[in-house]
């Protein structure tokens, strides 16, 4: 299994995985010309994508999906109140129904040789998910976009070989920035998103000898620093890795340009 993420933030997210016969795309919340060009500088035709899997209906999540939907056609998958909120932002009227496929979380949906689960998190949307991606006997598990997290989002990124996980902003650097009150409240609250610092405790959780790779991602531009995300995660893993295996590399994903692509 294969996977980079062609943009991770509050500008645009959209992550690429595939497997020996399955393409995926998890968001679309970038043009569709960069999604296309972030596919192919990944050596993946954009043909080759076989679904794309909607976490929630923000436009960071979805903006580039009514394009590359129009001339890709590809199947569309989320929870039923996600992708009826995404239908229900299309005020053009392009996107086909016929495309869009309700998923429910707790049940597997496979596609190809992959199987993708989905998981219900704490955001301020429909019915916002994340997601993890199996094939093979390997799991990548993916969490952005959450307020806080719980046992069963845990038990759901459990056991992955590899990570995504989200460091959205450092508290200091939010509560003194120039954020209004009402947002810096939200990004706080249960609703909202990950510090560096819930970050580390939810990595702590999942921990184990096979783990590869943690990839910090969904970074702040004006409330966080990759070097500081980074060093943050960095502390956590050398504190808490107690295994004979080699530590897991920490990466952080580019807000705005495709990141490295890692095998597991």
């Amino acid at each position: 299994m294969r996977a980079f993420c062609i943009a991770s933030g509050s500008s645009g997210n959209c992550t690429c995985i595939t497997t020996e016969e399955t393409g995926i795309l998890i968001d679309a919340g970038i043009s569709a010309k960069r999604i296309v060009d972030g596919l192919q500088g990944g050596g993946v035709e954009p043909e080759r994508i076989d679904a794309i899997f909607i976490t929630h209906e923000h436009s960071d999540h979805i903006a580039g999906l009514t394009v590359f939907l129009k001339k890709y056609r590809t199947p569309v998958y989320g929870t039923h109140e996600t992708l009826q909120a995404v239908m229900n932002a299309d005020r053009s009227g392009q996107l086909s129904p016929e495309l869009f496929h309700p998923i429910v979380p707790g049940r597997v949906t496979k596609i190809g040789d992959a199987e993708i689960s989905a998981c219900y998190i704490s955001h301020d949307a429909a019915k916002p998910v994340c997601y993890s991606v199996s094939s093979g006997g390997k799991k990548l598990a993916m969490a952005t976009d959450l307020g806080c997290y719980d046992s069963t989002v845990v038990a759901h990124l459990s056991g992955a070989d590899a990570v995504l996980l989200e460091s959205n902003y450092d508290r200091d650097m939010l509560l003194v920035g120039p954020y209004p009150y009402h947002l810096k409240k939200r990004i706080l609250g249960t609703y909202g998103h990950l510090s560096n610092d819930d970050c580390g405790s939810l990595l702590v959780s999942l921990l184990h000898r096979g783990l590869r790779y943690v990839i910090l991602g969904h970074l702040s531009k004006e409330n966080n620093y990759p070097e500081l995300a980074y060093q943050c995660a960095l502390v956590t893993l050398e504190k808490n890795w107690h295994y004979t295996e080699p530590c897991p590399r920490l990466m952080v994903a580019p807000r705005d340009m495709p990141g490295e692509c890692i095998t597991i």
